[in-house]
């Protein structure tokens, strides 16, 4: 298993060595991609039909490793994690699939990989835009949007901030993130408040994330978000920004912070009931956690899915979608409900078929 300058993570079976199957979100994060604009000068592997670069020499039975094959996978970094130990799990069992893992942000992975033809999936931590489809379809790109977790989007700050009190409310959050004369200090938020600069760390605009922020906490239709903060797309970025500062404050998924509840504390949000609500994983399937539990996504090509390796990835992927133990203990977010699975599952099967 390598990683190059560019964040790509490449799983080679031929140089991959079993982990163990509790390795945690902190050493999956190690190779997030630092582009801010997700336009990683990553060489995806060359091959026919969109990067595959495919053969197969038999079908899938139980993990016999009759597969072979490559799959190219790009997007969310907050769905990275996820990725990251389903295709090591994937991998031990077929010796003979190398998956090329990168984190380019959501819109980066879109723009950039997928609807280029590049990619086989594109990861998302919020549904695809209209103009990325559009972008898609120009290319010929067919997808399926497949739903694989739900996460708790959370809002961090230093461990000595000791004035925030019970949390902080959705408008104090959109006061804080706005466009719209952003407050410099504090005590511009709230006069009891440090009269201390605000240093703010968050995802970049290629980043699901970041959409998924400004929807649900600054609005749609509202000013957007301000620009003087620091972007970046590496979460472990945004973890020691908020550490190393006691007037700091970011956002990122929760997975990230789960790995480093030590390092920075999380902000309870009030939600549409008037509750101060902290992110964990029972708040979100529960719904208390409102508005910031979010659906995580991966989006399969529908051509990449007629190869019998490709398809078989994606069926493994969602048999592992309700399994706590990989998806909430050791990666951090809400499982799949039984249901769930069952309907992401025939979307796969109507395009798979046979395969």
């Amino acid at each position: 298993m390598t990683c190059d300058n560019n964040g790509t993570r490449n799983f080679s079976r031929r140089k991959f060595i079993a982990v163990s199957s509790g390795l945690g979100v902190a050493g999956l994060a190690g190779c997030t991609q630092s582009n801010s604009g997700g336009d990683s000068t990553a060489e995806p592997t060359e091959g026919s039909d969109g990067g595959s670069g495919s053969t197969t020499d038999g079908g899938s039975d139980g993990g016999s490793g009759s597969l072979s094959g490559d799959i190219n996978i790009a997007g969310s970094s907050t769905v990275f994690p996820l990725a990251t130990a389903m295709a090591e799990r994937f991998q031990s069992q077929h010796e003979g699939v190398d998956i090329s893992l990168q984190s380019t942000g959501s819109g980066g992975g879109f723009a950039n990989y997928f609807c280029t033809g590049q990619t086989d999936f594109n990861n998302a931590s919020r549904p695809i835009k209209p103009e990325e489809k559009q972008q898609c379809s120009e290319n010929d790109i067919e997808m399926i949007e497949l739903k694989v977790a739900t996460d708790a989007l959370t809002v961090v700050v230093n461990n000595n901030n000791d004035w925030i009190g019970d949390g902080l409310t959705v408008e104090q959050l959109k006061e804080i993130w706005s466009a719209d004369s952003p407050p410099e200090t504090w005590a511009d938020v709230n006069p009891d408040w440090p009269d201390e600069p605000l240093e703010l760390y968050g995802p970049s605009e290629a980043s699901g994330t970041f959409d998924y922020f400004i929807e649900a906490i600054i609005g749609e239709d509202g000013p957007g978000h301000r620009q003087d903060y620091s972007p970046t797309e590496q979460d472990r970025t945004i973890i020691q920004g908020v550490q190393g500062s006691d007037y700091a404050m970011g956002y990122l998924g929760f997975a990230y912070f789960s790995e480093n509840q030590d390092a920075v504390q999380a902000v309870p949000v009030e939600n549409d009931s008037g509750n101060y609500v902290e992110p964990s994983l029972a708040t979100a399937l529960s719904g208390e956690y409102n508005p910031l539990a979010r659906p995580l996504f991966t989006y399969p090509k529908k051509a990449a899915l007629q190869e019998n390796h490709i398809a078989e990835f994606a069926r493994f992927w969602l048999e592992n979608s309700t399994d706590r133990s990989i998806v909430a203990d050791e990666v951090g977010y809400v499982p799949l409900s039984d249901d769930e699975q069952s309907t992401m599952m025939s979307r796969v099967e109507e395009v798979a078929g046979a395969n």
